[in-house]
């Protein structure tokens, strides 16, 4: 009896330690070898949560702190924000334990809790647990990481809203007010008597608590969040300190609300030879919407891009990033020993499935041998081979395919299945899926806003042309496009005029790089060439290619007048239509139906009757037909590897000018910090280079140059 009721008094005790109920302590127990500790941490779909280990609270003050109008201090608050843990994810109860230590100081509180830390809270994946349990046990920590943030941002602030202007009066009137976006900005606070933008009534705004997430949020939009510092509120005490904040809120949300409208980098840090027009955003209008938006998402949406093609690839983006690492995890091929036909490999069935290659019905395998007692020759069975050994041979049937995938690839068709031709089977990862769908929704944004009502657009990796008329897609052809060394500039321009039977005026780039360097070897090239080399009305000599049938423009070319002397054309060299990859020009745009493009294009930018595509062929072979455009309609020349079709499927293509791995290394890079700031641009080189050009061109129409290369070499060493 003595044991059961010894037995219950100590259970009682324990019990009582680790509630906190004061409780007798028996003689024989260190008053300092027990301690509290918080009941085990809760689980989530099996995984364990491990908290950060709390550090000791500390002690409280031995004075009361007093709150002052000229530098408020914000009293600590852990009761409350204890509790919204417990709202955010209730615990469980757990079973009780008990720790004992010796010399341990006691701890104040079981969790001390960092709202605006997102890291604060790590999930343990077990080892072998399916990608989709840890892919929502992600997305669980990171929706509580948001609510987190949010509960941070709802607070009563240290400082009245006419402290907080006061500040902001006489912070302004020391800055300095040199560039046009530090001007804007004082007018913006003197407009509204210095008020802060983001806070009101002693409170952070809706809209800034909706910007500061959207900002956290930036890689949805295909930006990233590192690029827009936010002010840290939750610190901030004083009127001075509140007034920096908005500031520092203020500047984030402009850089933001820019790089949502015209991109994150400067075209021309990617390529020099592109032209969209100069279209940056005002700073004073992007304030006043700001400040009268009662949606803050609405506000930075409205900065965005409107096609629907960089919508779609925005959802596309959505779609890759919840995927996560499960994306395409069981579909891609693994890297391996190369595989030559007849051998045995369990990637074989994969490639077969990838290829849709069917395996070879086989038949009864027979064999002859000579029977030893009569010297007959005889067909004798074999035994069946086993078929799930039979899926892993590399057969004749695969072999086919992979030699067209290595042809199509630019990979030597020996049929030797090795990891470069893997890798093309497999596509691009999940990973590169992102980086060339983030690189083309910047390159939209590099776009006009207003495509126009009727418009031409040039899709130069995916080798297509595309006639818009009131918003619908009217005709389609494909075209041919600028060499890897020769690239189609990227531009916006309108369409002037159509002309039949054109002269071809040889670009400048062409007789710089091509034509002269030949003459030094060849003198007669222009002559063989059938290239004329005389002045203009304008005192400039032109090399001129006139009308024919060995015309390089064709029997129609189409004008915009662009720096870049492009044009969209006919060509004589039908046969390059047919390959996959038609990067074969110097740059300008080959149309495989030319005519019946003439024919659209006429009756959309020509009131009342307009020629035919056979009127047109009938002009073919006379004099110079000039139709001139009264509703000019515009010309986009784009550069898209990723575009999402008709049917809502993500479309890659090769990236045939570098222009996504540049993106990319300028945002990994250093350079990422004046990424959009454009590089300074040298505008006498090109006249220089025209100049020279004349110079030498004068003696060729003389007749006077015994070796103009040399010349050539001596201006530009």
């Amino acid at each position: 009896m003595r044991n059961v009721r010894f037995d219950h008094w100590l259970a009682g005790t324990m019990l009582a330690v680790v509630t906190g109920v004061a409780t007798a302590t028996p003689s024989f127990a260190a008053p300092d070898g027990i301690r509290q500790v918080a009941p085990l941490p809760p689980s989530l779909n099996g995984a364990r949560i491990i908290h950060r280990r709390p550090d000791p609270m500390p002690e409280p003050p031995s004075a009361p702190v007093r709150n002052t109008a000229e530098q408020p201090v914000l009293m600590p608050l852990p009761a409350v924000r204890q509790e919204a843990v417990r709202q955010e994810a209730p615990r469980p109860p757990e079973p009780l334990r008990q720790e004992t230590t010796v010399n341990e100081p006691r701890l104040r509180a079981p969790v001390r809790v960092e709202p605006a830390r997102a890291e604060a809270v790590r999930v343990e994946i077990p080892r072998g647990e399916p990608v989709a349990q840890a892919q929502a046990q992600a997305q669980a920590q990171a929706a509580a990481a948001e609510d987190r943030s949010v509960s941070s941002l709802d607070r009563v602030l240290g400082a009245s809203d006419a402290q907080i202007a006061d500040r902001l009066r006489g912070a302004m009137a020391k800055a300095d007010k040199g560039d046009a976006e530090r001007k804007a900005i004082v007018a913006f606070y003197a407009a509204r008597n210095y008020a802060p933008l983001w806070i009101h009534d002693g409170r952070l705004t809706t809209g800034a608590k909706t910007a500061v997430l959207r900002m956290k949020n930036a890689q949805a939009d295909a930006l990233e969040p590192a690029d827009y510092p936010l002010p840290d509120f939750a610190g901030a005490s004083s009127a001075d300190q509140l007034a920096t904040a908005d500031l520092k809120l203020t500047n984030a949300a402009l850089d933001f609300a820019r790089h949502l409208a015209i991109g994150r980098i400067a075209p021309t840090r990617v390529t020099a030879e592109v032209d969209y027009g100069q279209r940056t955003p005002d700073t004073a209008e992007i304030l006043k919407k700001l400040a009268e938006a009662r949606d803050a998402n609405a506000a930075f949406d409205s900065f965005e891009p409107p096609q629907a093609g960089f919508r779609a690839l925005k959802r596309k983006l959505a779609e890759l990033r919840s995927a996560g690492a499960r994306a395409d995890a069981d579909e891609r091929i693994a890297n391996g020993p190369a595989i030559k036909p007849g051998d045995k490999d369990p990637r074989v069935p994969h490639l077969r499935q990838r290829l849709n290659v069917r395996l070879a019905v086989q038949g009864p395998r027979t064999t002859q041998v000579r029977d030893r007692h009569t010297g007959r020759v005889k067909t004798v069975k074999l035994p069946a081979e086993d078929p799930q050994a039979l899926e892993l041979v590399y057969d004749k049937a695969l072999f086919s395919a992979i030699k067209n995938v290595q042809a199509r690839a630019d990979i030597k068709p020996t049929g030797v299945i090795d990891n470069k031709t893997i890798a093309y089977i497999n596509g691009p990862s999940p990973r590169q899926q992102i980086d060339t769908v983030m690189a083309n929704m910047e390159r939209w944004r590099w776009l006009p806003r207003d495509l126009g009502r009727n418009y031409v657009m040039v899709n130069v990796p995916d080798y297509t042309l595309k006639v818009v008329k009131d918003g619908s897609v009217v005709w389609r052809t494909k075209i041919v496009a600028g060499k890897p060394q020769t690239p189609t500039p990227l531009l916006t321009a309108a369409m002037d005029n159509v002309v039949v039977n054109p002269s071809w005026y040889v670009p400048q780039s062409i007789i710089q790089n091509e034509l002269l360097p030949q003459y030094a070897s060849d003198p007669n090239i222009f002559d063989r060439m059938g290239l004329e080399v005389k002045r203009g009305p304008d005192g400039h000599i032109n090399v001129v290619q006139p009308p024919g049938m060995a015309n390089a423009l064709g029997r129609i070319k189409f004008n915009f007048p662009n720096k870049y002397q492009v044009y969209l054309h006919d060509t004589p060299e039908k046969r390059l239509f047919a390959a996959d990859r038609r990067a074969f020009s110097h740059g300008c745009m080959r149309v495989e139906n030319p005519t019946k493009f003439g024919e659209v294009m006429l009756a959309m930018a020509i009131p009342g009757q307009t020629p035919s595509q056979p009127q047109l062929e009938k002009l073919v072979g006379h004099e110079e037909k000039i139709f001139k455009m009264v509703n000019r309609p515009m010309v986009h020349l784009t550069y898209q590897t990723a575009f999402v079709d008709d049917d809502g499927k993500l479309q890659l293509r090769d990236d045939i000018y570098g222009f996504d791995k540049r993106i990319h290394a300028i945002m990994t890079s250093d350079e990422r910090r004046v990424a959009d700031v454009a590089p300074p641009q040298d505008k006498t080189r090109d006249l220089a280079t025209m100049k020279s050009n004349q110079e030498i061109l004068s003696r060729v129409e003389r007749r006077e140059a015994g070796n103009p290369f040399q010349f050539f070499e001596k201006i530009f060493r």
